[in-house]
């Protein structure tokens, strides 16, 4: 006979499983084995009984009423069987996942709180709709690295692919956060978005919505029938991507057959460009028409280098946090952070190259129609400077120079401190440019912008706390549901072993 081969060292390293159930299994079944041979010996061993003499008649037969008097005793029946684990209320995610949901319910009662301040409704609905973009776009940007893995067939990001896809469970949620916002559209139609009230006046005082000639343009698009439809069909395609691509990989654990990675390709060939037309719409039906006499034909390239960025800090942070708790030791090497922290470089400059763009188009041209949006986020009506000319400024130099700066370095991108370090940043100013682009629609008395240190800030902030505790606990919930890698992908061994 064959001698049975040795497991490689380090093949618990490089294949784990979160799911507890296989050791459970296999601690259990040495037990029965021992205890069998214990069960069957009385019975092969036991002596034949010998028929009753005679004489010991009168005793046998004592024995026998004494028997019959006895009450009978019904054996007990077979216990049925135990119920399966949860994985995820048995992994060792459990707790951390039950802390986030705690944080997501406390940080949206914290928001909630904003509903009872009175006169300021308007403040409250961007508010919230500023934390919840900014999930939304982490989201988006998780689900387009999927498909972009996929077209290309990477193959240094599969172990980072099955972090994302573990992440797109939470587009359910997403929706359903966002639903507040849809119905109160129709309830109150001018408490977020003006122009779905036509009888809303407008800033300059000039007439009313509905009388405005920018809006008799821009009217065909720019309705609550649409918006309402709009929305449906953003989560419903968002959704149905999402499930694709998670069947079919987890398929793949399963059969191994190279059919679902051809399956996922033919996804991402048609994915996204729906992506790139579904994140642009959105973005201008919920941040730019907050002031839609605006006109930018660069939006939703903004707003796609915000989702990627935005991507690729939390699955930095996942990756991070897995290797520290011994998930991903083994698995997480260097060269993996290093191109990770090469993309978050190369859309860095993505984004100022966009953001620049932009700017300096509307500068140069000069048409009142656009350049009054960023005379909104420099001046006051009197002359003087606002504060979000200062974030405009940590803009410029926190959210590229710095990063830019600290990213080219090697060692920066793949020290575990440092790169937790750069990409904590990247999440709190990419914030703070999603803030840079909804808030200032507020106005105060004088037609200024309001402050950006304001309540308002309050509410985004609990707010990013309360869907981001709903968005990680839904992750750890589904992390141990699967394997943590996917182990029969076809490119799972040249992502093991990537190097530069």
């Amino acid at each position: 006979m064959k001698p049975t081969q040795p497991t490689p060292a380090g093949s618990a390293g490089i294949l784990p499983t979160s799911t507890p159930q296989s050791a459970a299994a296999a601690a259990v079944t040495p037990a029965v084995a021992a205890a069998a041979p214990a069960v069957a010996t009385p019975i092969a061993t036991a002596p034949a009984v010998a028929a009753p003499t005679a004489a010991a008649a009168p005793a046998v037969a004592a024995a026998a009423a004494a028997a019959a008097a006895a009450p009978v005793v019904t054996p007990a029946a077979p216990a049925a069987p135990a119920a399966p684990l949860d994985p995820a209320a048995s992994s060792p995610y459990a707790a951390s996942a039950m802390r986030a949901f705690g944080i997501g319910i406390a940080g949206l009662a914290i928001t909630a709180t904003g509903l009872f301040v009175p006169g300021d409704a308007h403040g409250f609905a961007l508010s919230y709709l500023t934390g919840l973009g900014f999930w939304i776009a982490i989201s988006i940007g998780m689900l387009l690295w999927i498909l972009i893995h996929h077209i290309l067939d990477a193959s240094w990001s599969v172990t980072l692919r099955r972090l994302f896809e573990n992440w797109l469970p939470n587009f359910k949620w997403l929706a359903l956060l966002f639903l507040p916002l849809v119905i109160v559209s129709w309830i109150k139609p001018a408490a977020i978005w003006p122009w779905m009230d036509l009888s809303t006046p407008l800033h300059d005082g000039h007439g009313t919505v509905g009388s405005d000639i920018l809006y008799q343009k821009k009217s065909a698009f720019l309705n609550r029938a649409w918006f309402t439809a709009a929305c449906v069909l953003f989560f419903a395609l968002w959704i149905w991507l999402s499930s694709r691509v998670r069947k079919a990989s987890f398929a793949q654990d399963s059969d191994g057959d190279p059919r679902w990675t051809s399956s996922n390709r033919v996804t991402a060939a048609f994915g996204i460009p729906l992506m790139a037309l579904s994140l642009t719409f959105a973005a201008i039906y919920w941040f730019k028409s907050l002031e839609y006499h605006w006109f930018s034909t660069m939006y939703g390239v903004w707003f796609f280098a915000d989702c990627a960025r935005g991507a690729l800090s939390i699955g930095a942070l996942m990756m991070l946090w897995l290797h520290r708790h011994g998930e991903y030791k083994g698995i997480l090497n260097k060269n993996h952070l290093h191109s990770i922290g090469q993309l978050m470089l190369a859309f860095t400059v993505f984004w100022a190259y966009i953001a620049f763009s932009q700017y300096f188009l509307i500068w140069n041209a000069n048409v009142p129609e656009e350049t009054f949006w960023y005379n909104l986020r420099e001046l006051n009506a009197d002359g003087s400077v606002n504060q979000w000319w200062w974030v405009g400024l940590l803009l410029l130099f926190g959210y590229f120079l710095a990063p830019f700066l600290l990213l080219l370095s090697y060692k920066n991108k793949i020290v575990h401190t440092r790169l937790k370090c750069i990409s904590i940043w990247l999440l709190a100013l990419m914030l703070t440019d999603l803030c840079y682009n909804i808030l200032p629609a507020l106005k105060d008395g004088h037609n200024d912008p309001r402050s950006f240190i304001s309540t308002n800030l309050v509410w985004v902030l609990s707010t990013v706390a309360g869907v981001g505790g709903i968005c990680v606990w839904t992750f750890l919930r589904n992390l141990p549901a699967q394997k943590l890698i996917p182990i029969r992908d076809p490119r799972i061994t040249e992502c093991l072993t990537h190097h530069e």
